[in-house]
């Protein structure tokens, strides 16, 4: 369901034609367009005729907002008891800053996340270059809606669920970083001081760089017979361990780093291989499109749009032995199937007419 002017990332480019931008696309396969304008009251009937027979209701609109529409959880569980209803919001009902905006940005910052990237060595404190509080929150609305579906089944009963962006993000980003500020009193200081090392980063090699992750004991000792010192595992403590190892982090790092610039990235990914020490190359995004992997399970999939032509797309990333996943058309046009679907709930013409009116005053 989306507003007359349509849903923001539907401008959001590059496109071909209007309202047709790249993430919409990627985003919404498969998916219907219906456009209400709920400040309107037959808009609004309609989008609760449509909840009279929906198993969920998902809307990210602050619950205010919705309250005032008529179309808060009271309003719609009243006609539809057995709806699950969805809410995924910037901050969770019952603090302080309930009822605030809420974007990514906002999120990330105020879990301090961009002071972890300044921590770990950035200039500047910064966002991560993708919506991570978006995308995780989309994650766990999945998981809860298929849990309240199974209690429906138990229990025949509908009810309210909601996922807020601040509290998910905060459960990541603590789930790491509250360290010995998990304990009462405080043993030591907050993070995990792996993460936030300055050196936590793809090593530099002869000709580019490379990801490898010497983690374990089984990977440290590896790592020591390939460079000729394999007695340094039990002689030197920072090594030993590893809790020594996280203790001492910087050091490993730095003792790494200028042995992995001897050899090609290409003969470290054949060594790191033999040895079973976890490696992969650094992609860029068009070098990713190119992955050999994801070649090799069938990720990408290309097909015509009716209006924006061969596009190509991501595959469910997911395996199903039973009831494989599979791509169902593709993004809609803006209100495209709008009369559609009020004729299938049972919509007269006449009030299908009424309901799609815009508000033009």
């Amino acid at each position: 369901m989306e507003p007359p002017t349509g849903d923001i990332m539907r401008h959001v480019g590059p496109m071909k034609n209007p309202q047709m931008g790249h993430s919409f696309l990627n985003a919404n396969h498969g998916k219907r367009s219906i456009v209400l304008d709920l400040k309107r009251t037959e808009a609004r009937a309609a989008a609760l005729e449509l909840a009279r027979s929906a198993d969920v209701f998902v809307h990210n609109i602050r619950p205010d907002a919705l309250n005032r529409l008529g179309l808060g959880y009271e309003a719609v569980a009243d006609i539809n008891p057995k709806i699950i209803y969805a809410a995924a919001i910037g901050f969770g009902t019952g603090g302080r800053y309930s009822g605030k905006p809420a974007y990514d940005d906002l999120i990330q910052g105020i879990v301090g996340i961009p002071s972890l990237v300044t921590e770990a060595g950035g200039d500047i404190p910064r966002y991560l270059p993708t919506p991570i509080a978006d995308r995780s929150v989309g994650l766990y609305l999945v998981g809860m809606i298929s849990s309240a579906l199974y209690a429906r089944e138990v229990s025949g009963k509908g009810q309210s669920i909601e996922v807020p962006m601040f509290e998910v993000l905060s459960q990541y980003v603590l789930g790491d970083h509250m360290a010995g500020l998990s304990y009462e009193p405080a043993q030591g200081g907050p993070h995990y001081t792996r993460l936030i090392s300055k050196d936590r980063r793809p090593y530099k090699t002869s000709d580019g760089y490379i990801c490898a992750l010497i983690y374990n004991d089984s990977h440290w000792k590896a790592f020591f017979n390939i460079i000729g010192e394999p007695d340094k595992f039990h002689e030197d403590e920072r090594f030993s361990s590893q809790t020594a190892r996280s203790a001492n982090i910087d050091d490993v790092y730095a003792f790494v780093s200028p042995i992995l610039e001897t050899k090609a990235t290409s003969d470290w990914l054949e060594i790191f291989a033999q040895h079973d020490i976890p490696a992969m190359p650094l992609n860029t995004i068009p070098s990713l499109l190119e992955d050999p992997h994801l070649e090799d399970v069938g990720f990408f999939e290309f097909g015509e749009h009716p209006t924006e032509g061969r596009l190509r797309r991501m595959k469910p990333p997911e395996k199903w032995s039973e009831t494989p996943s599979e791509i169902q058309g593709f993004a809609p046009n803006l209100g495209e199937h709008s009369r559609e679907i009020l004729s299938e709930i049972g919509m007269s013409a006449e009030a299908i007419d009424l309901a799609l009116e815009t508000n033009n005053k």
